[in-house]
C-alpha cells in the first residue's frame, strides 16, 4: 500500500461529520511534525483548525483543505460502510474520498518526499486545515485567515484540494469561483376572502411582474474567465393553506451566482430598483456567502498545467464554475490561488469513491508543483 493511500484510509476511518474533526487533524499534525513543521492550533467554537508551516521566508506555498465531511445519508444504501474505506474494482469507497480527505493525504505525502529530497529548500510550505467547510463556515478558514492577515502572514501560492476534475484526474482546475448572494424577499399584501378581491390585496399578484422582470434580466455577459451572472428563484411561499383566502404576504427566496463583472452593491441596487418600480411594499434580507475571486492565468496555473500534463497526460482546462469554496476567504491573503483535486462525480453522494490509480498521481502532481514553485 502506498503512503498516500495508507494515510487516506486513516483519515477516512474517522467519522468526522461537520464540524466534528474527530482525530483527523491530530493524525495530520503528527505526520507533519516529524518532518519539521510547526503546528499552530486555531480552534474557534466547535471548529478545529490547524495552521502548519515549515520555513519562514517567501515564497509561501500553501495547501488548504477540510477534514469534515457531509452526512452519509441512509447507510443501508451504501455498498460498503461509509467510514470503512474499501478497495473494490480499482476504486476506493468511503465518505470523503473525493471531498476531500484523500487530497489532504496526497499533499502531506508530497511534502514528506519533497522535504526529504530538498532539506534546504528556500521558501516555506504551509497547510491550512479546517473542520467546518461543509457546515456554516463561520469558525474555520475565514477566522484563520483573519488571524494570519492581522499578523501580516501572506501566501504566495495556494492550492485548495477541492475535487475539480470532471471526467479524468487533471482535466479541470478552478482558478476562481463565482460569488454567491442570496435574498429573502417578503412582499406585503392584505388578507381577505378570495371571492372579495376588492377588499384585499394579493401580494402574489403584486410581486409577479417584478419577479418576471428579475428572472428575465441580463445582469451581464460574463468575461474571459466567468460565465454570465445568473439569478435563480429557489422558493416561493404564501397562503394559509386554504384555497379561499388571499394571503397577507408572500416570501420569495432567490440567489445570484455572480462574476467579477458585478459587486454585492451593484446587484442589490438593481434589484431594489426593479422592486420599487412596481410599487411593492416589501422587506428584503440579504445574505452574502462569498464574493467572486479570480487568479488570472500566470505562474501557478502554468506550473499546475505542466505538472498535470507530465504526470496525468491530459490538457487542463481553467474553470470558474461550480459552487463556493474556502478559496473565497483565502484569496484575501493569497497572491495566486487554484483548486485542484480528484474527480467530483460522486461527491456528497451514496458510494462516494475515487480511482485508486489517481491517488499516487495527485500526490506526484502536488510534489512536482512544490519543486517548480520553490526552486
Amino acid at each position: 500500500m502506498n503512503d498516500s493511500l495508507s494515510l487516506a484510509k486513516q483519515l477516512l476511518s474517522e467519522q468526522s461529520i461537520t464540524p466534528d474533526d474527530k482525530n483527523c487533524q491530530k493524525i495530520i499534525a503528527e505526520r507533519l511534525q516529524k518532518i519539521g513543521f510547526t503546528i499552530e492550533e486555531m480552534h474557534f467554537g466547535q471548529t478545529k483548525n490547524i495552521w502548519a508551516r515549515l520555513g519562514n521566508t517567501a515564497p509561501v506555498v500553501c495547501f488548504a483543505g477540510h477534514t469534515d465531511v457531509v452526512p452519509t445519508g441512509d447507510v443501508s444504501q451504501w455498498t460498503f460502510d461509509p467510514f470503512t474505506p474499501t478497495e473494490h474494482n480499482g476504486k476506493l469507497y468511503a465518505r470523503g474520498t473525493a471531498d476531500m480527505k484523500t487530497a489532504i493525504a496526497c499533499f502531506v505525502t508530497a511534502c514528506e518526499r519533497f522535504v526529504a529530497q530538498n532539506p534546504d529548500f528556500s521558501g516555506s510550505l504551509a497547510l491550512l486545515i479546517t473542520s467546518d467547510e461543509e457546515g456554516d463556515a463561520h469558525d474555520g478558514t475565514t477566522k484563520v485567515v483573519n488571524v494570519l492577515k492581522q499578523r501580516g502572514e501572506l501566501i504566495d501560492y495556494c492550492i485548495v484540494g477541492e475535487p475539480t476534475a470532471v471526467h479524468v484526474l487533471g482535466d479541470t482546475l478552478k482558478n476562481g469561483r463565482r460569488g454567491s448572494l442570496s435574498g429573502s424577499l417578503t412582499v406585503q399584501g392584505k388578507q381577505g376572502h378570495i371571492a372579495y378581491p376588492h377588499l384585499a390585496h394579493n401580494p402574489i399578484h403584486a410581486a409577479a411582474p417584478a419577479l418576471a422582470e428579475l428572472a428575465a434580466t441580463d445582469w451581464d455577459t460574463g468575461n474571459a474567465y466567468f460565465p454570465a451572472t445568473s439569478f435563480q428563484i429557489s422558493n416561493i411561499n404564501g397562503g394559509t393553506g386554504a384555497t379561499n383566502v388571499i394571503p397577507a404576504t408572500v416570501n420569495v427566496k432567490f440567489n445570484f451566482r455572480f462574476s467579477t463583472e458585478q459587486t454585492e452593491d451593484s446587484l442589490k441596487q438593481r434589484v431594489h430598483a426593479i422592486l420599487d418600480k412596481y410599487g411593492l411594499t416589501y422587506d428584503l434580507v440579504w445574505s452574502l456567502s462569498g464574493n467572486p475571486f479570480l487568479t488570472e492565468a500566470g505562474k501557478l496555473t502554468a506550473v499546475a498545467q505542466q505538472a498535470i500534463g507530465e504526470i496525468c497526460g491530459v490538457q487542463t482546462e481553467l474553470s470558474t464554475t461550480g459552487g463556493t469554496s474556502d478559496g473565497r476567504f483565502i484569496k484575501a491573503i493569497a497572491r495566486e490561488l487554484i483548486e485542484l483535486g480528484f474527480v467530483n462525480a460522486t461527491i456528497h453522494q451514496i458510494d462516494e469513491h475515487i480511482s485508486l490509480d489517481d491517488i499516487p498521481k495527485l500526490s506526484a502532481v502536488y510534489e512536482k508543483m512544490m519543486i517548480e514553485l520553490l526552486k
